[in-house]
């Protein structure tokens, strides 16, 4: 079950933020959870929202978006120079400026500790 600690704290997950995550395809769900557990393991102080109709992680003024799509998951917000090298070494998952696309088998082949690295590295202030 996803936890939901938004701003870091034991609250109840927003429901509009509830909802989404619950409508998600179940081929899509264990990918959401995964990155969610990687983000507030990186960022524990996430604040999280919708914001553009998707869970957004706000912390400070950095906003990470990762929305659920036919292909997978999404993950919106980020910049070339604050990813850690994931872009680079994951060209074929750009699918655009600030937009990674992840399906499960891609995901699959990247380990937590790479991914908790790019998440880590779009959402940090001092970045």
């Amino acid at each position: 079950m996803l936890a939901g600690r938004p701003g870091g704290q034991n609250r109840r997950m927003d429901e509009a933020v509830r909802a989404y995550i619950d409508a998600i395809a179940p081929e899509y769900r264990a990918l959401f959870d995964r990155l969610h557990r990687l983000i507030l393991a990186a960022h524990p102080d996430a604040a999280l929202a919708l914001s553009y109709q998707i869970p957004t992680y706000r912390v400070g003024n950095r906003r990470l978006y990762v929305g659920a799509w036919q292909h997978g998951l999404s993950v919106y917000g980020w910049q070339a120079d604050r990813d850690a090298g994931f872009s680079a070494r994951h060209p074929e998952l750009k699918a655009g400026k600030g937009t990674i696309r992840l399906r499960p088998q891609d995901a699959a082949g990247i380990g937590d500790a790479e991914l908790r690295d790019f998440l880590r590295a779009t959402l940090d202030p001092g970045n």
